[in-house]
C-alpha cells in the first residue's frame, strides 16, 4: 500500500513538472511572438485563411527576392516548363546575384525556375520574364495583374527579381497570400522544398545550386520557402510548414539579421501550430513607430509645413527689409554724392569766374597804362 502511494506521488510530481515545462514553453512562445524584431510578420492557417498572429500586417515594405515567388507563379501559368529559351545579353549582365548564365546559353524554363527559386538568381528571373512576355516591362504588368487577382492589393512590382526601386512594395499579409496561392502548384511546391540541385544548360554547362532557405535543413515540418535580402529591404522570408493535416504560412519582412530571421520564423511556425491545436484567438498588433517611420502622420506633416511656410515668409521679409535698407543707404549715398558734385561744380565755376575776373582786371590795367603812354 505504501509502495503504491509512493509510486502515485512520484507520478504526480513527474506530471506536475511536465505541465510546468509545457506551460513555460508555451509562455516562451507567446513572449517571443510579442517581441518579433522584424518590421512586419504574419502567420496564416491555410485551411481556413485565418490569421493566427500578425505584427504590422498591412505595412508596405520592400519585398526583395521574395518577388521571385510571384515571378514563378506567372511563369508556371503562362509557359511550358520544357521549352528552351536563349539567354539575352541583358539577362546575363543583371547584377548582383546570379547563377552565371552567359549570353546565348540555351536553357529550359524549368531549369531557370530552379535557379531563381533555390539560388535566388537574378539572371534567371530576367530570362524567365523575357521568355514569357518578350520584355521585363510586359512581364511586370502580368505580375501586378496577378497580384490584384489573388487579393494582394497592397503589392506592386517593378521588376521580376526584387532589386529595390521606386514604387515597389508588398505587405506581410499580401506575401502570405502569394505563398498560399503558389502552394496550389505541385511543381512550385517541389522546387521550393528542394535543398540542392544540379542544373545545366542545353550546351552542357553544369551548375550547382543550393537553397538559400536554411530551415529546410533544421525543420522537418517545413515544406519550403523563399528568402530575400537587399540593404534597404533587410532580411525577408516567406515559408510554408505542414504538420499532420494542418498547414501554416509564415511571412516576415524587414528583419534586422539573418539569424533573427531564422529564429523568428521557427518561433512563428511552432506558435502557429500551437494556436491551431488550442483554437487560440488571433494575436494581432500594430507598432506605431514602424508605421510612423514609413509614413508620418498628416497632422505632424501639416505642422511641419506651416512652420516651413512661416520660416520662408520671415526669410523673405528679412531679405526684403535688408534690400530696402541697402537701397535707402545707396540712395542716401547717391544724394550726398550728387550734392557734393554740384557744390564742386559750383566751386569750379566760381573759381573760373574769379580767375577770369582777375585776368580781365589785369588786362584793363595794362590797357590803361598803354593808353597813357600813347597819349604822351
Amino acid at each position: 500500500m505504501g509502495k503504491k502511494l509512493r509510486v502515485k506521488t512520484i507520478e504526480k510530481i513527474i506530471l506536475f513538472f511536465f505541465l510546468l515545462v509545457t506551460c513555460h514553453l508555451s509562455l516562451v512562445t507567446v513572449v517571443n511572438a510579442d517581441k518579433i524584431h522584424s518590421k512586419a510578420a504574419v502567420v496564416v492557417d491555410t485551411s481556413t485563411g485565418k490569421i493566427l498572429y500578425a505584427k504590422n500586417p498591412s505595412l508596405r515594405l520592400l519585398p526583395a527576392s521574395t518577388t521571385k515567388l510571384m515571378t514563378a507563379i506567372v511563369v508556371i501559368e503562362n509557359a511550358d516548363l520544357s521549352d528552351v529559351v536563349a539567354i539575352s545579353r541583358k539577362a546575363s549582365l543583371v547584377a548582383p546575384h546570379k547563377a552565371g548564365f552567359r549570353k546565348g546559353d540555351r536553357v529550359k524554363i524549368e531549369t531557370l525556375l530552379y535557379a531563381a527559386l533555390l539560388g535566388s538568381a537574378n539572371d534567371a528571373a530576367v530570362a524567365l520574364a523575357e521568355a514569357v512576355a518578350g520584355s521585363e516591362a510586359r512581364f511586370v504588368r502580368l505580375m501586378n495583374k496577378k497580384a490584384v487577382a489573388i487579393g494582394a492589393k497592397d503589392t506592386r512590382f517593378i521588376n521580376p527579381h526584387g532589386l529595390p526601386g521606386s514604387g515597389q512594395y508588398t505587405t506581410a499579409f499580401d506575401l502570405s497570400r502569394i505563398m498560399v496561392y503558389a502552394l496550389r502548384y505541385p511543381k512550385l511546391k517541389e522546387i521550393i522544398g528542394t535543398r540542392v540541385a544540379d542544373i545545366s544548360t542545353e550546351n552542357g554547362d553544369a551548375m550547382f545550386v543550393r537553397n538559400t532557405n536554411r530551415l529546410l535543413w533544421s525543420d522537418e515540418d517545413l515544406v519550403g520557402g523563399k528568402t530575400g535580402y537587399t540593404r534597404k529591404a533587410r532580411h525577408c522570408f516567406v515559408c510554408a510548414a505542414e504538420r499532420e493535416k494542418d498547414t501554416v504560412v509564415v511571412a516576415l519582412l524587414g528583419s534586422p539579421s539573418r539569424e533573427t530571421l531564422w529564429r523568428e520564423s521557427e518561433v512563428l511556425v511552432q506558435g502557429g501550430f500551437r494556436a491551431i491545436a488550442n483554437n487560440e484567438e488571433p494575436n494581432i498588433y500594430f507598432a506605431k513607430a514602424d508605421y510612423d517611420a514609413i509614413s508620418p502622420k498628416k497632422a505632424s506633416y501639416k505642422k511641419k509645413s506651416k512652420l516651413k511656410i512661416k520660416k520662408s515668409k520671415l526669410k523673405t521679409k528679412t531679405k526684403f527689409a535688408k534690400k530696402k535698407g541697402k537701397t535707402k543707404l545707396f540712395a542716401k549715398k547717391t544724394m550726398k554724392y550728387k550734392k557734393a558734385k554740384l557744390i564742386a561744380k559750383k566751386k569750379g565755376k566760381a573759381k573760373k569766374f574769379a580767375k577770369n575776373k582777375n585776368k580781365n582786371g589785369k588786362n584793363y590795367r595794362i590797357a590803361e597804362k598803354v593808353g597813357d603812354r600813347h597819349k604822351g
